[in-house]
């Protein structure tokens, strides 16, 4: 057996369900159609045994009790055919789109990683049970046996080599999707399993339906043998639920995005990826319609559905939508998950996923603006910096981070920089005070002259030295503690200093912009 099909019954009720798990085992009508023109297009089996039909009108098939009726989603219904094909993918590299409830995958070689055809069966089911689909599956020597027998037989079927005419010979001709003509025609003959068909000699059935009375003896034979039309792996992650009444409070819609992320993740970890971002897109109840989007950057890639549906509440509570909502969207920008390697000699940071929780708490406190890394702006003007997003580094990162600063000096500055009295002489520092602090200087380097920015109202124009104080013990012992916070002693002992003065043309004044460390 080399090949396996993976087939979803009533793939449009499924994808409903899907979204609303609470409907399982319910009698479910989806009706289509612009209203007051709504039609039922497709009712499962308890929904027909409650006499609903299919092209019955909405308004017939609201008369029944205890049947659901909902709108028929195509959105839902693409990314249920969407997480089959995920779940095929997660097996086997080569499978084919046969239909949208069906994906047939070549199993050659596989049997090393996932074991058995029996074991192989039963992860694809219960994969697809993760994914909120009941499949049925079959195995079998070729595409078609195996295609034609997980849409006949419900559960897990396997047929071996040689037996696929004895296996499909219970099911119905319509199995095998015969066009209604054709169909018709076997109804008259009185052929209705594919047993029957099987029986009749080929050429007069050839002679009297043509080239596709030969192909559907073949599939009743479970005799062709075809290849695979591969398909090509995509990566589109998207979820989506139209929702009837407009949701508004923040508690239901959490409930509902947590199901949706659930679907999401379990989509990227069946395909071994992880979510880069998340983008979400709401419908709002509006006249005109409106939409409210936000994307969620995630500074390390994730698949853990609890922590992106705490960042998503967090967002949602720093920005809500500003009316109901009828249809919500969620996508994942898929990249590869975080591979991390421990450091024995370096202490163990906070987990990024839970760092970046805590980091979006605070930011919904603070804003957005107000929290992340300091960094420096390409630009001349004294102290100007950003605060950019906050992004962990690797261990290689901080190791050469500490090298960095073992290798120079720092540079500790002052803010609000703490004015200052300076004494010159021939235009050159002698004598400075600050902070309580006093003290002749031993040497001076400067002046820099810095400006820019006169087209703006805050334009600057400064000269800035650097100083070696030799402090006063006197100022000292009167002002230890002022000292403690503003003097760095390991330039050269507990009564010098390094510094960096500036003299302020708008202001007028003396400045101190920090001190070396």
């Amino acid at each position: 057996m080399a090949f396996a099909s993976i087939y979803v019954p009533g793939v449009s009720v499924q994808a409903v369900v899907r979204a609303e798990p609470a409907l399982r085992g319910c009698a479910i009508a989806l009706v289509d159609g612009t209203p007051p023109l709504r039609n039922v297009v497709a009712a499962n089996e308890a929904a027909r045994q409650a006499g609903v039909t299919l092209g019955m009108a909405h308004t017939q098939a609201q008369q029944f009790s205890g049947v659901e009726i909902r709108q028929r989603s195509r959105g839902q219904e693409e990314s249920a055919h969407t997480a089959l094909l995920d779940l095929a993918w997660s097996v086997s590299p080569r499978i084919e789109n046969t239909a949208p409830d069906t994906v047939t995958l070549d199993l050659a070689g596989l049997h090393s990683l996932f074991g058995s055809e029996e074991e192989i069966a039963q992860q694809l089911t219960e994969g697809a049970s993760r994914f909120g689909l009941m499949a049925q599956v079959a195995m079998a020597s070729n595409p078609d046996a195996a295609i034609h027998a997980a849409r006949g037989f419900p559960g897990i079927t396997l047929i071996p080599p040689g037996k696929e005419s004895q296996r499909l010979g219970c099911l119905l001709v319509s199995v095998l999707s015969p066009g209604a003509e054709v169909l018709e025609t076997l109804e008259r003959w009185g052929v209705r399993t594919c047993q029957a068909l099987a029986a009749l000699p080929v050429l007069e059935l050839s002679e009297r339906l043509g080239q596709e009375g030969v192909r559907l003896h073949e599939f009743a034979r479970g005799a062709r043998a075809r290849s695979l039309v591969l398909a090509e792996p995509a990566l589109d992650f998207v979820e989506e639920m139209e929702i009837e009444h407009g949701v508004a409070e923040l508690e239901p819609l959490a409930f509902l995005l947590g199901r949706l992320l659930d679907q999401l993740c379990a989509r990227l970890a069946a395909r071994s990826l992880a979510a880069g971002a998340i983008h979400l897109r709401f419908r709002l109840e509006t006249t005109p319609p409106s939409t409210f989007e936000k994307v969620l950057r995630l500074p390390v890639p994730m698949r853990d559905s609890k922590i992106l549906l705490r960042l998503l509440r967090l967002q949602l509570q720093a920005g809500p939508p500003t009316a109901p909502i009828l249809k919500l969207v969620l996508a994942a920008d898929p990249t590869r998950p975080r591979v991390t390697r421990g450091e024995l000699f370096l202490p163990r940071g906070p987990d990024p996923e839970k760092l970046e929780l805590t980091i979006a708490r605070l930011a919904n406190l603070v804003g957005d603006g107000n929290i992340g890394s300091p960094e420096l702006v390409d630009t001349h003007r004294p102290g100007e910096f950003r605060v950019r997003r906050f992004l962990p580094l690797g261990a290689e990162a901080n190791r050469r981070r500490e090298n960095e600063i073992a290798q120079g000096a720092g540079f500790r500055v002052f803010r609000p920089a703490p004015q200052a009295s300076v004494v010159l002489c021939d235009g050159r520092p002698t004598r400075v005070s600050f902070r309580g602090l006093r003290g002749d200087v031993a040497a001076a380097s400067g002046p820099w002259r810095t400006s820019g920015d006169w087209w703006r109202e805050d334009p600057w124009q400064q000269d800035e030295w650097d100083l070696e104080i030799h402090f006063d013990v006197s100022s000292g012992a009167s002002s230890g503690r002022r000292r403690a916070r503003a003097n760095t002693p390991s330039q050269g002992g507990p009564n010098r200093g390094l510094y960096r003065f500036y003299y302020d043309e708008r202001l007028q004044g003396w400045f101190v912009r920090g001190a070396y460390d």
